[in-house]
Formats: C-alpha cells, structure tokens, sequence
C-alpha cells in the first residue's frame, strides 16, 4: 500500500468532487484502486486520471465516500492497486455510454482512444453531467438529463437507441446505473454491436479472495471489472440482482 498526499482537488457540485494524488499510477484505463480511510473504510474506486496526474471522481454515496469528498490538499490517504481488468480498445468508431458518476471510469478510455469517438453524458439534471467541456474537446458529446434542463430530454438508453439507429458503431463502452447497462447491452445484441461495460459490487479485499463482489460464476474485483458482451450475456444476474454487505442477494 502507498500512502498518498491529495495534490488538488475540483468540486463539481454539491455530491461530486475529483481529487488527485501525488502518486503514480501505472493503470489501464478501467481499472480499479482501494483507497484506505483510516477510522472509516476502504472502498474500491475507479480512476478517472491515470499515470503521473492521478485521480478519482467520487459521489457521495455513504460515510466513506463522504469521508472522500471531504478531503483536502495535503491530507493523505492510503492506495493499493491498481486491480482489475480494464477496457480493449478496439475498433475505429466508439460509442460511449455513461450514467453519471460512470463518466469517471470511461474518461481515460475517452482520453486514449484513437478513433472516431461519440459521448453520451446522462445525469439528472444539468448540474450531474461531468467532464462535458473537457470531453467536448476531444470526442462529439451528446447530453440526456431526466429533467430536460440540457440537452435530450430522457435517459442515456433512449438516446442511444436514437443515435444507433442513426449510426454504425464498431463498439460500445458504457459504465451507470446497472439496469441501463442491461438496456445498452440488449440493443448492442439487437443491433450486433461488440460492447464492453464495467461493473459496480461490494468488495471488501479487491483481489479475488473473499467473494464479496461475486456475479454469477464471476468475481467483479478479478474478472472485471470490465466484462465483454459475450461474458454478459452469460450472467443472469446482470442488471437483475446485487448484493448486500452481507452477501444477501436483492433485486435492483
């Protein structure tokens, strides 16, 4: 584990904030990190910066995501990672789907991606879409919000299906809100489009030993987080069933 200094941080809104560490991170975009919170918790992380400049992007969601966005420069924290499989590139037209805080797993995708390049950036409401400048600088950007304070009024999946029918897509990546990714992954079947999604679970170790993070025959933390079409479609649990911190299953 290292120990790492937060270098600065940007507050996005009153639940988001992204927060960089003086520490290197040799990582595939995807990939995940376990950020150690003395007293509190250690969580599992997307990085939404990798290499010299990196970063998270976090939601408050409970105490240690609170406990994150709290942070401030000059307060250390503890790092391991990073763990995971992340995403392959491929193809040369890319769709991206992302469901709010699922931006911050598929930016260094965005970043490094060197085809033609679509973003759909969904939240519920003007004040939730993420990285929209930064992106815009790089890749087309298309904004949904629930409300219909920016851009399509609607979910990402109902815009997606109308720019799909639109358009050929050799790929789509996509990281949300469970049930959407189920919708993403159906019309990439119908449409015989290769998709790749990362997923979200309860980990408490991060490197395939506890089974906390389990998903079918799958363990997120080990075989994902980043799964491929032909893998989903293998999983009944996906965009069905999570589990609790007790290992209970529940119904999203």
């Amino acid at each position: 584990m290292k120990i790492c200094r937060v270098e600065d941080t940007i507050t996005h809104n009153e639940i988001h904030k992204t927060i960089f560490f003086d520490c290197y991170i040799n990582a595939k975009p995807g990939q995940f990190i376990m950020i150690w919170l003395p007293g509190i918790d250690e969580i599992p992380m997307s990085l939404s910066h990798i290499g010299s400049n990196a970063g998270i992007t976090v939601k408050i969601v409970g105490d240690a995501t609170k406990a994150l966005y709290d942070l401030n420069v000059g307060d250390k924290i503890g790092i391991r990672g990073p763990y995971g499989n992340g995403y392959e590139i491929a193809g040369k037209k890319a769709l991206f789907v992302s469901g709010g805080i699922g931006i911050a797993s598929l930016l260094p995708l965005i970043k490094m991606y060197k085809g033609e390049k679509k973003v759909i950036l969904a939240g519920r409401n003007e004040k939730m879409i993420l990285f929209a400048d930064e992106i815009s600088k790089i890749a087309e950007v298309e904004i949904a919000t629930d409300d219909g304070s920016i851009g399509f009024k609607g979910f990402a999946t109902e815009l997606m299906e109308k720019i799909v029918d639109e358009e050929k897509f050799d790929i789509v990546y996509t990281c949300g809100p469970e049930k959407m990714m189920r919708k993403v992954l159906d019309m990439c079947i119908k449409n015989r489009i290769k998709m790749q999604a990362s997923l979200e679970r309860y980990m408490k170790c991060g490197i395939g030993i506890c089974g906390s993070c389990g998903i079918g025959k799958y363990l997120v933390c080990r075989d994902g987080p980043v799964f491929n079409d032909l893998l989903l479609k293998e999983i009944p649990e996906f965009g069905a069933f999570t589990r609790l911190p007790s290992g209970r299953k529940i119904r999203i």
